[in-house]
């Protein structure tokens, strides 16, 4: 069945707006065509772009090739270890004693995201209060330094083999309290930048050659980290990388073990802005119909739903049924009520649905206290998101 504004608004007809959903088929077309993207390698889920228990466990159950979850905070994977998941790597460094207390908590302590012999410590000292050993993954930074550029994000100090065996060397220096599990390599600047992206015009050609440029060399730092940690007698048993935006290039990096998405799953606006892949629309939100200040304009209800990151229009959200609709370039999408300008067929009386995607994947969730889960056009199930179940 073609998704147009009929399907939707049919399938979501009498439901009270705003509301958001996601298009269950759809997700698994995505799904699918992640695992296809990956080449056979496992692929961990990136949490924070989900957002959705009931979303979490259909991925995992429902395609084998993905593989954990790569968690954004420590409330949020100690709720979900409690929820019966497994295999919880933190993506992001945590620092508060009482809640690395909470993630080495035995019999299934979490994985902790360390780039420091500071981290290290704390993760030791919490470890030790549960008489366990906590797992450590160690974040290296994979941005390039090209004339006049960081092409990539400021995240781990760590940037060559010597500062990754300076760091092991902390985690030996701890005994038995901590090992090193795992070496996660993100290259933020392959897989979450648009080479493609809609009036982005000349800057599109400029962001292929960078990545064009910057392949050779993630790769070149990732093995040569993990080959070092390995002659120096450290076993880590997976190495993590990529993103939904690169995984045909990461999984040429024969070092990875393993892969991580979660974007392409709901494949928000951002993601129609990649030449490589083109994923479906499985999540939007509907907002209504409140005003009709005259010929082609229509005011919505609320809808000022703008991504995190740095300011720009590709951060808002972007009209998606009926097709045609688009912001006012002097106004955008307000907090309060968005005025769209509109001239085709589809009529929009008071109270009528307009679809919107946000530029991010999870980032919608916490709008919204629940998605209403559709497949093949009614329905199914109203699932909270992490906004709804956890506040």
């Amino acid at each position: 069945m073609p998704r147009d504004y009929a399907y939707y608004a049919r399938a979501l007809e009498g439901r009270r707006l705003p509301l958001a959903f996601a298009d269950l088929d759809l997700l698994g077309e995505n799904a699918a065509a992640l695992l296809r993207r990956a080449g056979g390698l496992p692929v961990r889920v990136a949490t924070k772009s989900v957002r959705c228990v009931a979303l979490l466990r259909r991925v995992l159950d429902g395609h084998p090739g993905f593989q954990g979850l790569m968690c954004f905070s420590a409330d949020e994977a100690v709720r979900l270890r409690e929820r019966g998941f497994t295999d919880l790597l933190m993506g992001y460094p945590v620092v508060d004693a009482e809640a690395l207390a909470e993630l080495c908590r035995p019999p299934a302590p979490v994985t902790l995201m360390i780039d420091s012999v500071e981290h290290v410590a704390l993760a030791a000292r919490a470890a030790r209060r549960h008489g366990t050993r906590a797992p450590l993954c160690l974040d290296v930074d994979l941005s390039v330094d090209l004339p006049g550029l960081r092409f990539g994000v400021h995240r781990s100090p760590v940037r060559s083999p010597e500062d990754a065996l300076a760091v092991a060397s902390g985690i030996a220096a701890e005994g038995d309290a901590v090992f090193l599990a795992g070496v996660m390599g993100y290259e933020a600047q392959l897989a979450g930048v648009p080479d493609a992206a809609p009036h982005a015009g000349a800057k599109n050609v400029v962001i292929r050659a960078l990545k064009r440029a910057s392949v050779g060399r993630v790769h070149a730092r990732r093995q040569a980290v993990v080959a070092a940690l390995k002659d120096a007698g450290f076993a880590p048993r997976f190495v993590n990388g990529g993103g939904t935006g690169s995984l045909e290039s990461t999984r040429e990096d024969t070092s990875v073990t393993e892969l991580t998405a979660g974007s392409g799953l709901y494949s928000p606006a951002l993601f129609d802005g990649y030449r490589g892949f083109r994923h479906q629309p499985a999540v939007a939100f509907a907002i209504p119909v409140t005003r009709r200040p005259g010929p082609g304009l229509f005011t919505l209800q609320g809808g000022g739903y703008v991504a995190s990151g740095a300011a720009g229009v590709d951060k808002l959200p972007a009209p998606y049924l009926p097709e045609g609709a688009r912001l006012l370039p002097l106004e955008g999408a307000g907090e309060v009520q968005t005025p769209i300008a509109y001239t085709g067929p589809v009529p929009l009386p008071l109270g009528a649905p307009v679809f919107f995607r946000h530029a991010k994947a999870g980032e919608v969730c916490e709008h919204f206290r629940t998605l209403l889960l559709i497949s093949n056009g009614r329905v199914v199930e109203e699932a909270p998101t992490y906004r709804g179940e956890w506040g």
